[in-house]
């Protein structure tokens, strides 16, 4: 660790933690002097009963909302732009998000451009959003992405296919509030893979290149909490101290890569999440076993002391650095993710995805660098075992 590296740290977004915090939701507007709320959710979030109570809480409180719950798992362009058109025609002055990553996302970036206008694409780079944001309460459903503490908003543009990201201080939520309730909701699989996808991003974080002491710490807090609850949150669905586990550990791995970087793994996903719109959670949770294979022999070090997070006992950096891949490995299987080839990969798109993922921001970032043909012996590698071995 070296103390001397020089970094800034900066949280823009408050943070309300504990169970039945969402219930508060009114008073967390009325700091805002909200009158008009514009509620951004999806179809299933509706469906399954968890708005309900936060739009009761909004409605006893005598505010006027309106619902816009048009997201796909992927946030397009033009979702975004929607969200923004309702928020303009309903003259909100407020946004809460209830939902995934996808919603959070969709929530940030709508509320950049109900003010500034604009496509976007438009905001991409990390100078292009000004100011003049709508105020953004999150409420995340899953424990996965981390969206409600990050600078970034990760949108799909449909005809290029390809993913880009609205990054800014300003994107950042002005209050988060965390109920692990508020995830008991979320079937096995997916617990699995925002699970996993978690972990993706405290391993990316502290092995990243920009990496420092803060980054560091809550990586590595992320990397023990997950370790212990993502299976029983996975078999026991109920269980409300592993639901909270899993959501700090999610907030706790947002904060770590918001403040270094993620890396190949990231770069690989982002790609197909682009090319096939395959879910990018589970993109990450099934190529970062592979990956940090690969990557081992760039930062055994730092692969020991998240092996030492996991639980794992060994006897010297090199053979703590395989045991964070081997606990990966099996923590992977234990959960029961897919193979690779489910999620869409096609052999004859190699070339195409290794291209794209080179050409990601944060491929520099990886700890070992990462050209066109290593990206393809890395997907070859995971065609061959599927992601399972």
């Amino acid at each position: 660790m070296n103390v001397l590296t020089p970094f800034g740290f900066e949280l823009p977004t408050r943070i309300e933690y504990g169970p039945d915090r969402a219930l508060e939701i009114a008073r967390f507007l009325a700091e805002f002097d909200a009158d008009r709320v514009l509620v951004i959710s999806d179809a299933g979030i509706r469906k399954n009963g968890l708005l309900g109570p936060i739009l009761s809480g909004i409605d006893g409180a005598g505010m006027d909302r309106t619902v816009f719950d048009q997201v796909s798992p992927n946030p397009r362009g033009s979702e975004l732009e929607e969200g923004a058109e309702a928020a303009r025609a309903f003259g909100a002055d407020a946004v809460v998000a209830v939902g995934g990553g996808s919603v959070l996302d969709c929530a940030k970036g709508a509320s950049v451009l109900a003010r500034q206008g604009g496509r976007p694409q438009d905001y991409q780079g990390r100078n292009a959003i000004g100011p003049d944001v709508l105020p953004l309460i999150v409420l995340p459903t899953t424990a996965g992405s981390g969206s409600e503490v990050t600078f970034s908003a990760v949108i799909t543009d449909t005809q290029e296919r390809n993913k880009f990201t609205m990054k800014s201080p300003r994107i950042a939520p002005r209050i988060a509030v965390l109920d692990p309730l508020l995830t008991r909701s979320m079937p096995p699989q997916l617990t699995a893979a925002t699970g996993m996808d978690a972990l993706t991003h405290a391993v990316e974080a502290f092995t990243s290149r920009p990496a420092h002491v803060l980054s560091d710490a809550m990586a590595l807090g992320a990397v023990e909490l997950i370790a212990t609850h993502l299976v029983p949150a996975v078999t026991r669905g109920q269980d409300e101290e592993a639901r909270a586990g899993m959501l700090l550990g999610s907030v706790m791995a947002g904060i770590a890569f918001s403040h270094s970087d993620v890396a190949a793994v990231h770069c690989l996903a982002e790609s197909m999440g682009g090319l096939y719109d395959a879910p990018h959670g589970a993109c990450n949770a099934v190529i970062l076993p592979e990956m940090m294979a690969w990557n081992r022999g760039a930062c055994p070090e730092r692969y020991a002391r998240i092996a030492e997070a996991m639980g794992e006992r060994f006897k010297g950096v090199e053979s703590g650095a395989q045991a964070a891949v081997s606990a990966v490995r099996a923590l992977a299987r234990r959960v029961g993710l897919p193979g690779i080839r489910e999620l869409g990969l096609e052999r004859e798109d190699f070339e195409d995805l290794a291209r794209r993922s080179v050409l990601n921001g944060s491929n520099g970032s990886n700890p070992r660098t990462m050209s066109e043909e290593d990206y393809l012996q890395v997907l070859e590698r995971l065609w061959e075992t599927d992601g399972t071995d």
